[in-house]
């Protein structure tokens, strides 16, 4: 069975996209969607077919794309702890971090690469989501701690925290009670640079859902500055909790058919370096220091 098409149907299931999975790769989308036709007729089932959402997994899809992702993530593995053997790696891990990803989880990461079995020095590097990957991509960084969406398809990725997501309205009646989505989705949103991994989430939350976004003309430049302007009511805000910091007057938990709506973090990384290994263990530890219970997304994170 063909490994390279292997990672194509596991790009395309991260991606929701051909074109998108095709670009990570540097093929053209003809490329990627023969290699995926192959593999679909070996297999003898269809994985994917295109919705209105974009691509989809079948039925058959869903039972078989996470056992790709497992076997794909075994194989990882064994190249990262290969890699590791035959090139001993330095004493430091080059982290990257979204301004998004609180201090109690930087701390946590601070102990898990103390406690590793070869213990590492980390060093820390905050920025937007985009300059992360770029330097993650060009080996500037080990692993970045981003906001969890689409793209970098062919790292690795393991959900590492979940927190609750809060609607802030400035024109909504004075109440803290939980709303659903579509009944706060008419209110203009303030939104931050392309770049943010907040501005994605939210994009993404109301597309999913088929409703349409609404956004302030204006753009801020953080998070810290969205919590801001919605506190001058000059728009709505979806922020996750912990990011709250000024006083609003409807400030309320949101909700999707009754369940929070939570936005979640993830660690991304490469295994075919000679920190894989270390790389994965350390995410190991840092999975269990989440806001919720962890769950996989991609590789088995």
């Amino acid at each position: 069975m063909n490994i390279v098409a292997l990672r194509y149907a596991q790009a395309v299931s991260r991606t929701k996209s051909f074109s998108a999975a095709a670009r990570a790769y540097g093929v053209t989308q003809p490329a990627l969607s023969n290699g995926i036709a192959r593999l679909e007729e070996e297999l003898g089932v269809r994985l994917f077919e295109r919705s209105p959402r974009g691509v989809e997994p079948t039925a058959h899809g869903t039972r078989i794309l996470p056992l790709i992702d497992h076997i794909l993530g075994a194989l990882d593995t064994l190249v990262a702890e290969a890699q590791r053997l035959a090139h001993p790696a330095t004493e430091t891990i080059r982290m990257g971090v979204s301004p998004l990803i609180g201090a109690d989880l930087v701390a946590s990461a601070f102990q898990a690469a103390r406690t590793l079995k070869h213990p590492r020095d980390l060093v820390l590097r905050e920025a937007d989501l985009d300059p992360l990957q770029i330097d993650l991509q060009e080996g500037r960084l080990d692993i970045v701690l981003v906001p969890a969406v689409p793209g970098m398809p062919t790292f690795q990725h393991r959900i590492i925290a979940r927190e609750p997501v809060v609607v802030i309205d400035p024109t909504a009646a004075v109440t803290d009670s939980p709303v659903e989505l579509r009944a706060a989705a008419d209110a203009a949103y303030i939104l931050g640079p392309r770049t943010c991994g907040l501005t994605t989430f939210t994009t993404e939350l109301f597309r999913s859902h088929n409703l349409a976004l609404r956004p302030y003309p204006g753009e801020a430049a953080s998070y810290r500055a969205v919590d801001e302007w919605a506190a001058m009511g000059l728009g709505a805000a979806l922020l996750p909790r912990s990011k709250i910091t000024h006083e609003h007057t409807s400030c309320r938990p949101l909700l999707q058919a009754g369940a929070p709506v939570e936005i979640a973090y993830e660690a991304v990384w490469d295994c075919d370096t000679p920190l894989g290994a270390d790389l994965d263990e350390f995410v190991t530890a840092l999975t269990g220091t989440g806001m919720t219970p962890p769950a996989a997304r991609g590789t088995t994170p």
